[in-house]
C-alpha cells in the first residue's frame, strides 16, 4: 500500500471507527438486559426460631421449578441429637405459580411487611426476591398482609413436608422401629391438608417401602402416603 493510500485509510478509519464501536455498544446493551431478564426468579424464605425444631431453615424456589431446603436443630423434640440437613427437590407446577403470584402482589418484598403490633414471637422470619433486574427483602415476626400470610404459611408447610423427610431418612437408616410414628403423624397431616409437596419426598418413601427389612404395617404406610393426590395434601 502506497504512503498515500495508507493516508487515506487512516483518516476512513478515524471517520468510521467510533461510529462503529457506538453501533455494537447499542447492540450488545439490549442483549446484556435481555440476558439479566431472563434469569431466573429466585424466592427465598428463612425462618430462626430458637429452642424449636429445627431451629433455622431456609427454602428457596426458582421459577424454572428447581428448590432447595436446609436445615439444622435438633432431630426431634425429644432428642438431644442435633443435626443438619439439605435437599434439593422439584416443586409442582401450582405451588411454584402460586409463590410467584402472591410475591408479586407483595410487590417483591421492597417495603415494610412487619405489622408492628404486640404478637407473640413465633420466629425471625425473612422473605427475598431476586431476579436479573430487583433484589429485595423483608424481615418480620407477624404481618396483616394477606400474600405475606399466605406465604409464610405454605413455606411453613413445605418446611414440615421437608422435615418429615428429614426424620424418615435418619430414622431408615439409624432407628428403623421408629419410622411407625413418623409416618403415622405424616399420613394424619397431609390428610389434614398441613402438609405441601408431599410428592418431593418420594424417593425418601419409596426406599421404604422398597426395603423388605421394614415392617410391612410401615411399608404399607409409606405407600398409601405415594398414593396420596398431591392436591389434597395442602390447602394453603
Amino acid at each position: 500500500m502506497t504512503a498515500y493510500n495508507m493516508s487515506e485509510f487512516r483518516r476512513f478509519a478515524r471517520s468510521w471507527l467510533p461510529g462503529f464501536l457506538v453501533a455494537v455498544a447499542a447492540c450488545l446493551v439490549p442483549l446484556s438486559a435481555f440476558a439479566a431478564a431472563d434469569e431466573p426468579a429466585t424466592i427465598t424464605f428463612s425462618l430462626d426460631f430458637p429452642n424449636s425444631s429445627p431451629e433455622h431453615y431456609v427454602i428457596s424456589v426458582r421459577s424454572d421449578g428447581r428448590a432447595h431446603y436446609e436445615s439444622s436443630g435438633k432431630i426431634s423434640d425429644d432428642s438431644d441429637l442435633h443435626d443438619e440437613y439439605q435437599t434439593d427437590f422439584a416443586i409442582s407446577d401450582a405451588t411454584r405459580t402460586h409463590i410467584l403470584e402472591l410475591a408479586a402482589q407483595a410487590h417483591y418484598f421492597s417495603g415494610k411487611i412487619e405489622s408492628g403490633k404486640k404478637v407473640a414471637f413465633t420466629g425471625a422470619k425473612k422473605l427475598m426476591y431476586k431476579d436479573g433486574q430487583r433484589s429485595s427483602s423483608a424481615d418480620y415476626n407477624f404481618s396483616t398482609l394477606p400474600a405475606i400470610q399466605q406465604l409464610t404459611a405454605l413455606f411453613q408447610s413445605v418446611a414440615a413436608t421437608m422435615e418429615f423427610g428429614h426424620r424418615l431418612t435418619y430414622y431408615h437408616r439409624y432407628q428403623k422401629l421408629a419410622l411407625d410414628d413418623q409416618l403415622k403423624q405424616m399420613e394424619d397431616e397431609a390428610k389434614r391438608g398441613d402438609l405441601a409437596e408431599v410428592q418431593a419426598l418420594k424417593p425418601v418413601l419409596q426406599g421404604i417401602y422398597d426395603d423388605n427389612s421394614v415392617m410391612n404395617v410401615v411399608r404399607a404406610r409409606a405407600r398409601r402416603i405415594l398414593e396420596m393426590n398431591p392436591a389434597t395434601t395442602s390447602r394453603n
